[in-house]
């Protein structure tokens, strides 16, 4: 019966059929994968519209600031028209920014006019006649630039014509150009200045331009400070639904993972039954028909070993026959017990004292083969219901397995635990292990990696402690050997 194999890795049954699990999971993570997927893809989407908006929002915000400018230009030509031009011409019948007087009266209507408005520069340039002179600067709000000439850029023809025009100047490296954020950002504005009727609509003819410059550069940084926000909330957001749908995920995976794992025992289960099934047929018919001619060839070969003994003492073949029919009688009850588990006839027992009673039958063997038995027993471990001559016997199998996994001897620990539900015990020894390549077979019936074996010892110690409502795992030790753990239901007291 003592026939497991040397070393497993950790019992796991979803390792034992891992294809079959992945296949119950698979359509659950296809929605995971489409899940993660439409987040992501909401937060590129949320991402682009934030850089949409704040391009809509820069727009509009130079919209704005155009309309701005034109109306100043407006507002500055009356305001000279009406202040500067009218009163200077009847007073000296020309116009000569460069007397200071004239000067003067000029940069205080002009400053009067723009104060409190957002203007960090405004220019006003002759008007020009001939496109091949350059247009020079009559008045400005830094004095050192009054006589300089210019180039006539295209905003300053069209203001000779008549249109006011605007153009936004950035600067900065590549990288805060293309994102968005410059660190200094202006509009340009040309406006004609042009000759009006006094209290009257503005009119031909264009006298000169004005330029107006306003810095938006605080406008961008605050619209770009928006857009931060914007996606460091999104961010934010996304991250905790993310955190949610990856916590479902979980959750989801864990449950259906559970419900495949059930499956597959619960088929690992028909299938042993199956075979079970039809192993109990089998034996059925012919168990019987094996045990009487058995029986006949062992009374037959103990009575010549009488016979030989008085004529040639020396003659073995005898002991051959009664051993290998022994050993065949052995073989055949293993099956019928595997193919029929026997039903426990329970009784209140208490598993140390089945342990101690191996203990003692194997006594001999442990001293003669240099084996070490430490126990570790908790103190008051309740009584179970159980058959104890069937504990006996699966408790023996699992204690020689654990020697033979040592054939030059070693430690064998025995350890029992408890608690209000179950009594735990686990056998430990120092061998080599069971070899993962054979870790879906340990149960199988009839495996056996020993020359004399029967392949069905831990079929039978598990169909022993399941029969009694408990459970057996084998798994492989930190450092190197088995455990071997047994758990049973305690005994519940009223």
């Amino acid at each position: 019966m003592a026939d497991s194999p040397r070393r497993v890795p950790k019992f796991d049954i979803g390792k034992m059929n891992s294809k079959p699990l992945e296949e119950k999971i698979k359509p659950f993570r296809l929605v995971k994968y489409f899940t993660f997927t439409g987040l992501i893809v909401i937060f590129l989407v949320t991402v682009i519209l934030s850089v949409f908006t704040t391009h809509w929002v820069k727009a509009m915000q130079r919209k704005k600031s155009e309309d701005y400018a034109h109306l100043l230009i407006e507002n500055l030509n009356h305001q000279v028209f009406i202040q500067f031009i009218i009163p200077v011409g009847v007073r000296y019948g020309k116009i000569q920014l460069s007397k200071k007087e004239q000067f003067e009266r000029m940069d205080k209507v002009v400053r009067t006019t723009l104060h409190s408005f957002k203007v960090e520069a405004l220019n006003m340039y002759n008007k020009i006649d001939d496109t091949r002179q350059n247009p020079t600067i009559s008045y400005s709000f830094n004095p050192e630039m009054i006589g300089h000439k210019i180039a006539a850029s295209t905003g300053y023809q069209r203001a000779l014509e008549g249109k006011s025009t605007s153009r936004l100047v950035q600067r900065g490296n590549f990288w805060e150009i293309l994102l968005g954020f410059p660190k200094e950002v202006r509009l340009i504005t040309f406006g004609p200045l042009r000759w009006e009727k006094p209290l009257g609509r503005i009119s031909d003819p264009v006298l000169g331009v004005v330029e107006i410059v306003q810095d938006l550069s605080e406008d961008y940084k605050s619209i770009f400070r928006t857009q931060i926000l914007v996606l460091l909330t999104c961010t934010v957001l996304m991250g905790a639904l993310f955190l949610v749908l990856l916590f479902v995920v979980k959750r989801g995976e864990s449950i259906i993972e559970k419900r495949a794992l059930e499956r597959l025992r619960l088929k690992e289960r028909l299938n042993r039954a199956e075979k079970l099934s039809a192993i109990g047929e089998m034996a059925a018919g012919i168990s019987h028909e094996i045990r009487n001619p058995l029986g006949i060839i062992r009374s037959s070969a103990e009575l010549l070993k009488k016979k030989m003994t008085a004529v040639d003492p020396s003659n073995t073949f005898p002991d051959i026959i009664i051993e290998e029919s022994s050993r065949l009688n052995n073989i055949i009850t293993d099956f019928i017990n595997f193919a029929r588990p026997q039903n426990p006839n329970l009784s209140p027992c208490r598993v140390e004292d089945v342990i101690e009673k191996n203990i003692v039958f194997l006594d001999s063997q442990i001293k003669e083969q240099g084996y070490r038995i430490q126990k570790d027993y908790q103190n008051s471990v309740p009584e179970i219901m159980a058959d104890s001559a069937m504990l006996y016997q699966s408790f023996l199998n699992i204690m020689i397995n654990a020697m033979q996994a040592m054939p030059a001897g070693g430690l064998v620990q025995i350890g029992i635990n408890a608690n209000a539900r179950f009594v735990t015990v686990t056998f430990e020894d120092e061998g080599q292990g069971i070899p993962e390549d054979l870790l879906e077979k340990i149960w199988d019936p009839f495996f056996t990696t020993k020359e004399k074996g029967t392949g069905l010892g831990l079929g039978i110690v598990k169909n022993i402690i399941e029969s009694h409502g408990g459970s057996i795992h084998i798994v492989n030790r930190p450092t190197r050997g088995v455990r071997v753990i047994v758990e049973l239901p305690a005994m519940q007291r009223e």
